[in-house]
């Protein structure tokens, strides 16, 4: 008997590779995916038989969430001559029965050095045969009977996209019974608007990466349109091998119909899945909430993620950055003013408090009030009433406060610059979002993302970047953090011509492999943040040579938060007045 053969070779088809040599199959394929050679010890390993000649489209042969990573292999190894290596193949044998492998994969070049083929190298060992073993020990898992009563619709499905479970609401909101759609692909019965292009079940099937808050369109039994938002998640049996995913929906009221929310939170990084393990608590309950990190660490994306998940999910979500506005104009834009209340004042307006009315009102770069605001703000949270400029009558306050800031607020309070009464009532709960040099894993799931979303945007074949690119940008300590990495990806879309981006392809990167300007966590704790602050304002204006447009880039902040950092610090005079 052969000890090292995969569990499954008893049976004929298995006995009739049995007697074929081991050791390690390579299997040739051409670009068009046809079969320039391969090996007996390939065909032993695949349990197929592999003709010249023959396509072999990679789809046949990898399965579930190690197809993607495959076919991206062979294409960088068949358009850029980049080679892949310690990659692990999940593949569904003509018998039905799933294995694992570890394989490689080379480009093949042509005595005139053209890349001709892509060389697959395949291996079997004893830990991709103990993977092998235990799939099939614990393959499927059964539909919980808990999730049938939830609130809000759920449907499985397995890695071939067939759906194994339809909870009550699921078909209370599609209509369908779950006898219905059982065992059908998922897109057959939702027939939604990105099924085609983004799914997000398709991508947390393929990346593991948990979506969440998706808006997606699709149309019930009876054909009428229906707004979902959506949130998805990888299921793996007890082996921790993925088996299939789950998507939890509810129906969005009318007044949310296209208003989606386009963007998601990407990671999977200890540092951002313990701030995402956070916030169901955070949205159910109804204290104040303020997201603290440095700018461009999608704070506010964080703040929709709160008030999607809440209570207030149905009312309006009213975004205002303090920073944007002149300090004249701050005190209408948020309480409103009556006609009249002063020179201009033509007629009434509400503001951001009224237009938050049972909903979320979210005030970004909340360090930037000034002090007459930051004692009206701390009366109206307080109190939960306000009124607006120019008028006595008291208005209930209806909305969720929820706020943020790059700052270091305790600094600000030593500085007599913030309230500390006021950070104390915003600090009920107060969450940190990491830096992105402090969550590196998730370099790769961001770079995808946008990639993917650029490509639509400006309806460029771009597949991928290169792996050197990858690298570069985890040594990166990215001070602009993940809105400079998405504008890093777009400079790069707009000079690329093929389908892969390479490092010609980037613009410069400020201070490459050094720790950014901007404050890191250490200095926030040991009070240094103060004078770090200062000479990082300092250090970018002298590589701006005094543009303050072009600093503020640097630092990764808006331009009117740079001049107000500029006046706190007393730097105006070392600073040209002109500079743009």
């Amino acid at each position: 008997m052969d000890d090292n053969r995969h569990p499954d070779t008893q049976g004929e088809v298995a006995d009739a590779f049995a007697d074929l040599p081991e050791g390690d199959g390579v299997l040739i394929l051409s670009p068009q995916g046809r079969i320039l050679s391969a090996s007996l010890q390939a065909e032993r390993l695949l349990r197929r038989v592999l003709v010249r000649g023959e396509v072999l489209p990679l789809a046949q042969l990898f399965t579930g969430a190690s197809r993607p990573q495959a076919e991206l292999a062979c294409r960088e190894a068949l358009e850029a001559g980049v080679s892949s290596a310690d990659l692990l193949a999940e593949i569904t044998l003509p018998s039905g029965v799933t294995i694992f492998l570890s394989y490689s994969v080379a480009p093949l070049s042509s005595p005139e050095d053209r890349i001709i083929g892509a060389t697959l190298t395949f291996r079997d060992s004893t830990l991709t045969r103990s993977w092998s073993s235990w799939s099939r020990s614990d393959q499927e898992v059964e539909f919980d009977a808990p999730l049938e009563n939830l609130a809000e619709g759920v449907f499985t499905i397995n890695t071939n996209w067939r759906i194994t479970g339809f909870n009550l609401k699921a078909q209370e909101i599609t209509g369908f019974e779950r006898d219905e759609v059982l065992g059908r692909p998922c897109w057959e019965i939702f027939k939604a608007d990105r099924c085609q292009t983004d799914c997000p079940l398709k991508g947390t099937l393929e990346d593991g990466v948990t979506r969440v808050d998706q808006d997606v369109r699709v149309v019930n039994k009876s054909g009428r349109p229906l707004t979902l938002l959506v949130n998805t998640a990888v299921i793996k049996n007890k082996r921790g091998i993925t088996v299939g995913a789950v998507e939890t929906f509810r129906s969005l009221a009318p007044g949310r119909v296209g208003s989606p929310l386009k963007r998601e939170i990407i990671g999977r990084s200890p540092a951002i899945r313990e701030v995402l393990a956070l916030l169901p608590d955070v949205a159910a309950s109804e204290a104040s909430v303020i997201l603290e990190g440095e700018s461009g660490t999608g704070k506010d994306l964080f703040a929709q993620a709160i008030h999607h998940l809440s209570p207030r999910a149905q009312g309006p979500f009213v975004a205002f950055n303090c920073s944007a506005f002149v300090e004249t104009l701050l005190e209408s834009e948020l309480f409103g003013h009556v006609k009249g209340a002063f020179t201009g004042a033509i007629s009434g307006k509400a503001g951001r408090f009224e237009l938050a009315k049972g909903g979320t009102l979210f005030l970004d770069e909340i360090g930037d009030l000034k002090p007459e605001l930051q004692t009206k703000l701390l009366r109206v949270l307080e109190e939960k009433v306000f009124e607006r400029v120019g008028s006595t009558r008291p208005i209930p306050l209806e909305a969720r406060v929820i706020a943020a800031t790059s700052r270091n607020l305790l600094q600000e309070v030593r500085a007599k610059r913030f309230r500390m009464d006021l950070l104390y009532r915003l600090r009920t709960l107060p969450l940190f979002l990491p830096p992105l040099r402090e969550r590196r894993e998730d370099i790769p799931l961001l770079v995808n993302h946008f990639v993917n979303q650029l490509k639509l945007k400006y309806k460029k074949d771009v597949r991928g970047v290169d792996p050197k690119v990858i690298t570069l940008f985890q040594q990166y300590s990215w001070p602009g953090n993940i809105r400079e990495l998405e504008r890093v990806l777009e400079y790069a879309f707009v000079f690329v011509k093929g389908p892969i981006i390479t490092r010609s392809h980037l613009p410069e990167l400020e201070g490459h492999g050094k720790e950014p300007e901007s404050v890191s966590r250490t200095a926030i704790k040991d009070g240094s943040l103060w004078e770090e602050e200062r000479r990082a304002i300092q250090k970018a204006l002298q590589k701006a040579r005094g543009r303050r447009q072009a600093a503020a880039r640097i630092l990764g902040i808006s331009r009117s938060s740079l001049w107000r950092n500029i006046k706190a610090h007393g730097l105006e005079k070392t600073t040209p007045g002109s500079a743009g």
